[in-house]
């Protein structure tokens, strides 16, 4: 396997199937492109590999996956003993509601707070629209933790959908957001620090 990622420092959707691959235990090879170095440039290099010309793609043998959420299926399903969505009916549907909302949500929150690994914590001052938007992400962790029990969400031993919700973590540190602010009565905050502690994550952030 070889997955085609974006520079790791920025690319939110890359850095979740990687997670995945490395929870799995899978042998895979990195194709990195940088990104931000003229748009031309880096489509140029990122249509070599993936048909969409977006990253991440998954190349197995002759097929090519693109889409971040395609593709932890697609891992999900090669490596059904890693436990990347809950074995319980209801706590993975559960699951999957919510990496599919953060799959297709949250456009104040990715606008106005990118996730920069890079970058020297900051205060920011927020719109009503991304406050709005932490609340519901606040809401959902506090949900899934309380009906499944965690430590992660859905009762798995980190999954996808805590791997779509990592780089919102890493934003929330990044931005200095304090979800006590937000609605948390501790929950989310926990499960937002067991987020960054994850050797998956500690290993990607060191390559940046």
């Amino acid at each position: 396997m070889e997955l085609v990622i974006g520079t790791k420092a920025w690319s939110t959707w890359s850095m979740r199937p990687w997670l995945m691959l490395k929870k799995a235990g899978a042998e895979f090879d990195e194709i990195l492109i940088q990104l931000r170095q003229g748009a031309l440039k880096s489509e140029a290099e990122i249509s070599i590999h993936s048909p969409s010309g977006l990253v991440p793609a998954l190349k197995d043998g002759e097929h090519v996956i693109t889409d971040s959420l395609a593709i932890c299926e697609y891992l999900a399903e090669q490596f059904p003993k890693a436990g990347l969505w809950p074995a319980d009916l209801v706590a993975r549907a559960y699951a999957r509601a919510a990496a599919s909302e953060m799959h297709s949500g949250f456009l104040s929150l990715r606008g106005e707070c990118p996730m920069d690994l890079a970058a020297e914590p900051q205060l920011a001052t927020l719109s009503a629209a991304t406050a709005k938007d932490i609340r519901r992400v606040v809401a959902i962790w506090t949900g899934l933790l309380a009906r499944f029990g965690g430590p992660f969400l859905g009762g798995v031993e980190y999954g996808i959908a805590d791997a779509f919700f990592t780089p919102v973590a890493s934003r929330f540190r990044t931005y200095g957001v304090k979800l006590s602010d937000y609605g948390d009565v501790g929950p989310a905050g926990l499960y937002c620090q067991r987020l960054l502690e994850r050797p998956e994550f500690l290993e990607w952030a060191s390559e940046i």
